[in-house]
């Protein structure tokens, strides 16, 4: 199946919820709005001739920029976005969705954003979305277990998020 007409398929079942797509990029990829990413994965994995029966990877990229001067230039409004790497072995093509959340849930500092869980379509998705939760700070609704999984469960903020400040000590142990 073309991009083009894998688009247009999402388009007729899913409608307005698919944002948006760059299928000329090296790895073609898909927007989808943030409620609809467990109903538009578990499309993806079942419907005969998609089958993209494997989740390589789930990361997030934080788009924030911390020096003011350089933040009036940017020309998006800061964001997080939660990338999902999706293969079909059997079919042998692969497809990239993406889902652009704000960077805090309600424009609160410190409510983190929050995504519906994909652990019910694919299985891996526990860890990925554990990783992502620990590291960039996204909540996954309806997750089975969710808690940290590199950094210790006291650990203060989510390292890889851009407005991270590494503390100084932790636990009688320097950090710098």
């Amino acid at each position: 199946m073309s991009g083009t007409g894998l688009v247009d398929q999402l388009k007729a079942k899913f409608g307005d919820r698919i944002l948006g797509a760059k299928l000329d990029a090296i790895d073609p990829w898909i927007d989808v709005a943030p409620e609809s990413i467990a109903d538009v994965a578990a499309f993806l994995k079942t419907a005969p001739g998609l089958e993209f029966h494997y989740l390589n990877c789930i990361t997030a990229v934080d788009y924030f920029e911390p020096d003011p001067k350089k933040a009036a230039k940017t020309p998006w409004r800061p964001h997080i976005e939660v990338v999902y790497h999706l293969s079909s072995v059997t079919r042998k093509h692969s497809l990239v969705l993406k889902v652009s959340l704000p960077r805090w849930r309600g424009d609160v500092e410190g409510e983190l954003p929050v995504l519906p869980t994909v652990s019910g379509v694919w299985r891996t998705a526990d860890w990925h979305e554990r990783e992502v939760y620990d590291l960039s700070g996204v909540r996954f609704e309806g997750h089975p277990d969710l808690r940290r999984i590199l950094c210790p469960e006291d650990w203060a903020g989510h390292p890889l998020r851009k407005d991270y400040v590494m503390p100084l000590e932790y636990h009688g142990m320097r950090g710098r």
